[in-house]
């Protein structure tokens, strides 16, 4: 791709680039192919100095890479996101609700068992699920039934009862609006090796952000929300399950967090418009 569109004369440009240790290691293994290709770049705009580092040593011209940030510091909750979170909320009512977000394969069953531990102590507590990929839903809701949990799922428009423990939200395009309904959120692909997810959306909603050890994707920005003390770092059911109680036993800890993580998106906006005065100068 790389090379036909310099065949074609046209300007290419890296936005928002992101490179983990593991990525980069595996992009050494071929320099007769990769440094070619990062040559051909005219502008990198990458997330941060290490990953500048990493892009200028595979090849990519020093002067032309920049590190902005992350775009994803700059998402917008625009008002028909928060109308939509504002009467979704207003279906549940005045209950716990916590939200476990993006979860892959074998992730699930240790929400569950938290959230289980939750009702212990708060029993008309709830849980918005949301797995990661389509094909899942089905499996995952049948995990709630066996798991004796009574299931609302969204995409057949089933009402919030009194009763509902589970609302699956087995839609697409949602997620954003979903975190705006939580009291507290968990971002999965964590629990796993997978790397994780955007930590950024429920940062940007105020909630308190819980998620587990496997963040390889997002290093820098859980580096942020950690030092700000805005984030849970948890590897297990059990762990898990201590995290949500404490949060909603302790509303000023809930709060305090849920602050300073809206504070971290906020100190961290930018990358966008630096983004665009770099596509700006190459144009």
């Amino acid at each position: 791709l790389c090379a036909a569109v310099k065949r074609h004369g046209a300007k290419l440009m890296l936005m928002n680039g992101r490179l983990s240790e593991k990525s980069y290691r595996g992009y050494r293994k071929l320099p007769r192919l990769v440094r070619p290709m990062m040559a051909r770049f005219d502008a990198l705009a990458v997330q941060t100095p290490v990953e500048r580092e990493r892009y200028i040593a595979l090849g990519a011209w020093p002067e032309r890479v920049h590190a902005i940030g992350s775009v994803k510091f700059d998402m917008s909750l625009d008002d028909t996101v928060r109308q939509a979170a504002a009467s979704l909320r207003g279906e549940i009512g005045e209950r716990p609700v916590w939200i476990a977000a993006s979860t892959h394969p074998g992730e699930d069953e240790p929400v569950l068992a938290a959230h289980q531990a939750l009702l212990q102590v708060l029993p008309n507590a709830l849980l918005v699920l949301v797995p990661r990929h389509p094909e899942r839903f089905d499996s995952v809701a049948q995990l709630i039934r066996q798991q004796g949990l009574e299931l609302a799922r969204r995409s057949r428009q089933e009402a919030i009862a009194a009763d509902t423990r589970v609302y699956l939200a087995d839609t697409m395009g949602e997620l954003l609006m979903l975190f705006g309904v939580a009291d507290v959120a968990f971002v999965g692909g964590s629990l796993v090796p997978v790397g994780g997810h955007n930590l950024l959306e429920p940062a940007g909603w105020g909630k308190p952000v819980v998620t587990g050890p496997h963040l390889h994707n997002f290093t820098a920005i859980a580096g942020l929300l950690d030092d700000a003390d805005a984030l849970a770092l948890v590897d297990n059911a059990d762990a898990l399950a201590i995290a949500l109680q404490a949060l909603f036993r302790y509303p000023e800890q809930r709060q305090r967090q849920g602050q300073a993580a809206a504070a971290v998106v906020e100190a961290n906006r930018g990358a966008l418009e630096k983004g665009l005065e770099l596509i700006s100068e190459q144009l």
